[in-house]
């Protein structure tokens, strides 16, 4: 088993069982709840088999709802952030993303947090837009999505830092 693979399996499961049992008992003031797992879909290998990682993002999601019962509001989520993440590297990196030659470690910070900041946004917004599903609480779906968002953005950037290997 190659380390890509073995590293990238290790990810998901620790993520899953970090978000489970963890995160999900992390609730500020009724609206803030750090959703790290998206962490998963951020440092999916960019050139990896597309197809794949639709399948393993949509895998990812829908194991945080069976914890959950949420009833695949997740799997929503993170497809759709999946789905996008190609536009957003294209937006984030430019001309690096289009060569294949991005790595998240050696990144401009301005990059990289305009790529983690969108990718948040939309996982959030589409998690919480199918929570409530209703545009009479727009005001709440959007509270909880910047809210959420700034905590999960910190929540990842810690971790991106503390546990990127330095490449020189």
């Amino acid at each position: 088993m190659s380390s890509k693979l073995f590293s990238n399996i290790t990810r998901f499961v620790i993520l899953v069982f970090l978000q489970v049992l963890v995160l999900n008992n992390i609730n500020f003031a009724g609206y803030i709840n750090p959703h790290l797992y998206v962490l998963f879909i951020l440092l999916y290998p960019f050139t990896g088999n597309q197809s794949l990682f639709l399948f393993l993002s949509f895998f990812l999601g829908i194991s945080i709802d069976i914890f959950e019962d949420s009833g695949g509001i997740n799997a929503a989520a993170c497809l759709v952030a999946a789905f996008v993440r190609p536009n957003l590297l294209r937006f984030s990196f430019g001309i690096s993303y289009d060569h294949q030659n991005i790595r998240l470690a050696n990144t401009a910070f301005g990059s990289k947090l305009s790529y983690i900041f969108m990718m948040v946004i939309i996982h959030h917004f589409v998690l919480f837009s199918l929570e409530m599903f209703s545009l009479n609480h727009i005001l709440l779906i959007l509270k909880k999505t910047f809210f959420s968002s700034i905590f999960t953005i910190i929540l990842t950037l810690l971790s991106l830092t503390l546990f990127s290997k330095k490449y020189r």
